[in-house]
This record gives C-alpha cells, structure tokens and sequence, in this order.
C-alpha cells in the first residue's frame, strides 16, 4: 500500500501535517503501509502535475485543494484554499468524509488532530508537543517578539532549518520524526546537525546587523 503525501514544503507546519497525518493514519487507518512525502510550493500556474498522484492513496495536507478524482484525503485551514468557484463546489458535494477544511484553526497540524479525534477515535495527547507548536509558529503567537528571534525553542530552530536548507530531501528526512519524537530530540539527528549551527551563526549576525544599523525615534525603528 502506497500513501502518497503531499504536503506545504519549507514550512513547519506542512511538516508537521504530514507527519501528523501519518502517525493518524497507521494508528486508525491501516498500520501496515509506505508513505512517500512530495513538497509543494505556491507558484504562477498549475500548482499540480495529475502524474504525480500515484500512490493507492493520495493526501494533500497544509495545501490548496484539487478536484483531482485520484485524491483521496485532503486536509486545509487557509482563507485561500481554493483556486476557483469550481473547487469550492467539487469539495462541497464531496460525499467521502476524507476531506476536511477549517480556516479557524491556527494550523493544519491542530486541525488533522482535532478531526483524528473526533471522527476516528485518535488519540492527540502523545502529539500534543507537535500541536501547540505548529499553532505558535504558524499563526505567530510567540510569547514576545524577543522569544521569536532569540529562537531558543527546539521547535524555532526547526522552523529555521525547515524554510531555509535547500535540498528537498531535508524535510522529507524530518517528516517521519516530527510526530514521534520529542522535538528537542529531533535537533541531534544527523541531518539538523549538519545544517543548524551555520544557520543559527547566520541568524545571529542578521540579529547584530540590524541592532547595529537601527535607530528608534517616538516610537517607529528606523532600519
């Protein structure tokens, strides 16, 4: 059994729902199975490649959705979600209960395990770590503007390695970690430890730069 996810690429919470839905799915779907993880990014033009959805299964999390036959889960929380009048009519009549959209929720990653719980039983609490950071992270609740850019929560760092290392296997390497291990834990796996400490010196003189070059008059910074 092939499941397919496709998820919002260089981006926690596309991470995270992918990871998410994957510990959901072996847990109250079918435990026996292989996923492959694709990344998608926003961009002019057709945003899918129909080739691409050949897995038995076909999930999009974190993204915008496709009338696509061959999809068979789908997951969203953005205002934007849908392309066209068209989309939003196909995923109205859509009568499969696999396809779930919310603009409420914070993030894609609380709204896989709200509706995990409710509709099939999943437990969130092992996941709940995972939850309560892709909430903070992809709706900007951080504590204060200085615990945003000090970054000293593992799951910051992750943010930042995430949206900013090139290679496409990166995340993919991430994926199967986020939702079942601690996040401080995933920051001494090999691959982040081969990227975080250029990526945190690089912050940190971007930090020292702007404090250098910015002034503050009756209120406004000045950069």
């Amino acid at each position: 059994m092939r499941v397919r996810v496709f998820y919002h690429d260089r981006c926690f919470d596309g991470a995270c729902s992918a990871s998410l839905f994957s510990r959901f799915y072996r847990e109250r779907i079918r435990d026996e199975e292989k996923f492959i993880y694709s990344g998608l990014l926003h961009r002019a033009g057709a945003l899918f490649n129909e080739a691409d959805f050949d897995g038995d299964e076909n999930v999009i999390v974190d993204f915008k959705y496709s009338s696509s036959p061959k999809i068979t889960w789908w997951f969203d929380h953005h205002e934007s979600a849908f392309l066209s009048p068209a989309d939003a009519a196909h995923f109205e009549q859509d009568q499969g209960n696999r396809k779930f959209y919310d603009p409420a929720y914070k993030s894609c990653t609380s709204f896989i395990a709200m509706i995990g719980e409710r509709h099939f039983g999943f437990d969130p609490r092992p996941v709940a770590e995972l939850v309560k950071w892709a909430d903070i992270v992809d709706s900007a609740l951080y504590e204060s503007a200085q615990s945003a850019v000090e970054m000293q929560a593992p799951a910051m760092k992750l943010t930042m390695a995430i949206e900013s290392v090139q290679d496409p296997e990166f995340v993919k390497t991430l994926i199967p970690l986020l939702a079942n291990e601690p996040l401080a834990d995933i920051l001494e796996h090999p691959a982040v430890r081969a990227v975080l400490p250029a990526l945190l010196d690089r912050h940190q003189k971007s930090v020292d730069i702007l404090r250098q070059r910015s002034s503050e008059t009756e209120g406004t910074i000045f950069f």
